[in-house]
């Protein structure tokens, strides 16, 4: 929107001329991060207080860690501090006419609906377990697939006409048309080596990189700050290679492919790390307030349809190798426990406790140092991913 009016008034005066600073998509970025930052400072004594007065306290499963009981009651849903703060600094700073950063938004904020109900039910109906998984899949997936058969013919085209020409091409075609190479699943440390996935392959592989990050960021959101500082470091690195791909000659010269209108998706990135670094000024231990559900699934959300639109899948993987290894402990806790207890009766475990978190708490760990480890191992991860860049 500024960008927008610093434009305007460029017409009607050479006087305003200054105004050109806006053009430039570093300036736009870092003042996306400082205002999401100052309304996440500013918003969040208030939010909290209101979440207070409104008796929004989180439930604490009563098989959790026992440690965990006393913080029964703090406040959650303080995911709408992030969001907001996150949705206001991007609306701000963005291209309005950029087609990938508004999916994002509709992304998030779709995810984010998703985890408002799963808390309020929480809340309303004092039951631990939320929205039911099924259900709560069911709305995953709608929002997902819609936006994987959005991407597939956004980043294969150069405007918002080449989506529906793209679409209706696929359609005429018989369901069969052949993506450019950036549309395929970029191999990282090779140069210019992509698979090609076709249509189908497109969509299936952003559906579940967007709703696996979504599940894969709330199952890591169980102790105080793990969460929000690793989504700060991922998005944060993701933004780089946003502003490379939107690049033409910085694309060329690092051989990736290049994305017309992805080097926005920046400011998206740096209003994300922004708001993320207020909430974590009142989430660090002891928290003041949870982000809930309904900002660890929109931020894994966001996380997933970026990794898409810079076509970086893989090096989210590796960058957020923590949210990976908190699902993954998750799956292969039930999975053992059913096989285990089919077998021999019993059901028997891998982990002392699941996600992963709990496990090094169970085993002495205490909740500030699983944390800030979780911080450190994430910083290296996101350095491997950075170096990509280079190491190809």
């Amino acid at each position: 929107m500024l960008l927008s009016l610093a434009q305007w008034l460029q017409t009607l005066s050479p006087e305003f001329g200054y105004f050109r600073v806006f053009q430039y998509l570093t300036f736009r970025a870092v003042m996306a991060a400082l205002t999401a930052l100052l309304i996440g400072l500013v918003a969040g004594p208030w939010v909290i207080r209101r979440l207070r007065e409104l008796k929004i306290g989180q439930p604490v499963r009563g098989y959790g860690m026992e440690t965990h009981l006393s913080k029964s009651g703090t406040p959650t849903m303080g995911g709408v501090l992030i969001l907001m703060a996150i949705g206001i600094s991007t609306l701000l700073w963005f291209d309005w006419s950029n087609r990938f950063v508004w999916i994002v938004l509709l992304v998030t904020l779709g995810f984010g609906a998703i985890g408002w109900v799963d808390d309020w039910r929480k809340v309303v109906n004092k039951d631990p377990e939320g929205m039911r998984s099924r259900e709560k899949y069911f709305w995953q997936s709608v929002i997902g697939l819609i936006a994987a058969f959005y991407l597939v013919f956004s980043i294969s085209g150069s405007s918002n006409q080449g989506v529906w020409e793209l679409f209706v091409t696929w359609v005429r075609s018989g369901f069969s048309v052949d993506l450019p190479a950036k549309a395929g699943l970029l191999l990282p440390f090779f140069k210019q080596v992509t698979y090609p996935l076709g249509v189908i392959g497109f969509v299936v592989l952003t559906y579940l990189v967007i709703v696996g990050a979504s599940n894969a960021v709330n199952l890591t959101d169980g102790l105080d700050g793990l969460a929000i500082m690793p989504v700060v470091m991922v998005g944060s690195a993701l933004g780089v290679f946003a502003y490379v791909t939107g690049s033409a000659v910085y694309s060329k010269y690092l051989f990736f492919p290049h994305i017309p209108g992805s080097g926005e998706v920046l400011i998206f990135c740096s209003a994300m790390a922004g708001a993320g670094l207020a909430f974590l000024w009142f989430n660090t231990h002891p928290a003041q307030v949870f982000m809930g559900d309904v900002g660890a699934l929109a931020l894994g959300g966001a996380l997933g349809t970026i990794a898409v639109i810079v076509r970086q899948e893989i090096v989210l993987a590796i960058m957020g190798g923590i949210f990976v290894a908190e699902a993954l402990s998750v799956m292969l806790q039930v999975s053992w426990f059913k096989y285990t207890k089919k077998k021999y009766g019993e059901g028997r475990r891998l982990f002392k406790m699941a996600p992963l978190h709990h496990h090094f708490e169970k085993n002495g760990w205490k909740e500030t140092q699983v944390v800030v480890r979780f911080w450190i191992i994430t910083m290296l991860l996101c350095l491997v991913g950075l170096s990509t860049l280079k190491l190809r």
